[in-house]
């Protein structure tokens, strides 16, 4: 048996030469109870801490892009409504607006008003799910069944008004599908009221529990350079002190009239604490916003909630784009139009795929134990990556 004599220094970088020692490289997902869906991450290591990270995406890829161009512009609503699963309401809404706004079309007041009241207790639907799992992954399962039980009081409302629980296809390219069922005003006043009495328990139980905050604050730190080098938005830009909101910023909707309602909530951390934080108010506005969009709507006369299209629906040749405010960032369609009655193309611009492509600077030089709540901060759904 050879023997070997270690000293200190160059005697050890001998051994690692002669033992062929070298980074490992560690593999988490696609199948990876962290990786909210189908994800690959492809990490380096040396020892715990991790050297270089790579996202690996793709493996739920659906063609959703090039299905658009096969499908005519009722069609393409289906479609929209399902790479964010958690946002389907929203979806639906962008790819509309972009139609909609082709067509010069100006849908009814009432339809503006129950729109953009829907697309915020969508957004509260979307948050609460990561108010809930975020804190599960860290090792605290009380949370979820807090979060599903207010899920499910906005759901049953939902789906009342849409019969869909997860893709709503409520939206329609001039307006909704149908008005509203008689007394649904009241009970959706009734839902927001007990989703709001329930959050405190997010503020006591998660925020106030120290090993939550030993395990989030000063993790995971992401600059306002970094935002805006990888196009991050939503509630995760935010966190690291980028004002930008397209409902205040770039009103569509009518949220423009709801500026002395709609709080935009920020944070300068930039860590994975200051996003679930920026997370938690933002739900207490969208909870604000559909009251107010409640009291507008009671003072509103019944009225339609739809126009009459044609028989075959065709947008002029063109382009356009639209994009909106998602629950997870900015959501946009370019809509590229030869005058047919299908898009002749129609780009989507997903929050979750810029979002996720930060990992690349936010694991490097962190421990592999850090890496579940810097993933899990990031608020991703997979199919809205890979669309």
């Amino acid at each position: 048996m050879r023997e070997t004599t270690v000293g200190i220094g160059a005697g050890a970088e001998n051994l690692a030469s002669e033992l062929g020692t070298s980074d490992m490289v560690l593999n988490i997902g696609p199948q990876h109870p962290s990786t909210h869906g189908v994800l690959r991450l492809k990490l380096v290591l040396d020892g715990e801490r991790i050297v270089a990270a790579e996202p690996v995406i793709g493996y739920m890829h659906r063609g959703a892009e090039k299905l658009f161009e096969a499908r005519d512009y009722r069609q393409i609503i289906m479609l929209a409504n399902r790479h964010d699963w958690l946002s389907a309401f929203s979806n639906e809404l962008g790819v509309v607006l972009a139609v909609e706004r082709m067509l010069g079309m100006e849908v009814p007041e009432r339809a503006v008003w129950i729109r953009t009241m829907l697309a915020e207790l969508n957004r509260v639907l979307n948050h609460l799910m990561f108010l809930g799992s975020y804190p599960l992954e860290l090792g605290g399962i009380t949370p979820i069944f807090h979060a599903f039980s207010s899920r499910e009081d906005l759901q049953h409302v939902m789906e009342e008004a849409s019969g869909g629980r997860m893709h709503y296809m409520f939206n329609r390219v001039g307006g909704l599908k149908e008005d509203l069922p008689a007394g649904w005003l009241g009970r959706v006043r009734t839902a927001v009221a007990t989703v709001r009495s329930q959050l405190p328990v997010f503020e006591n139980l998660v925020l106030g529990n120290e090993i939550f905050r030993a395990r989030t604050a000063g993790v995971g730190v992401l600059s306002a350079e970094q935002v805006h080098a990888y196009g991050v938005s939503g509630p995760i830009a935010r966190a690291s002190g980028v004002d930008l909101d397209l409902r205040r910023d770039e009103p569509y909707l009518a949220y423009g009239e709801l500026r002395d309602v709609l709080t935009v909530v920020t944070r300068e951390e930039g860590d994975c604490l200051a996003r679930f934080e920026c997370l938690l108010e933002q739900t207490v506005n969208s909870l604000d916003l559909a009251d107010a969009c409640l009291d507008r709507l009671a003072t509103l006369a019944p009225g339609p909630v739809n126009l009459r299209l044609p028989k075959v629906l065709k947008a002029p040749e063109g382009t356009t784009y639209a994009w909106t405010e998602n629950p997870l960032g900015i959501n946009g369609y370019y809509l590229v139009s030869r005058g047919e009655k299908t898009p002749w193309r129609l780009k989507l611009r997903s929050a979750s795929f810029n979002n996720i492509q930060a990992l690349t600077e936010l694991l490097p030089g962190t421990l592999v134990a850090d890496m579940v709540a810097i993933l899990g901060s990031m608020f991703f759904v997979v199919g809205d990556i890979d669309k």
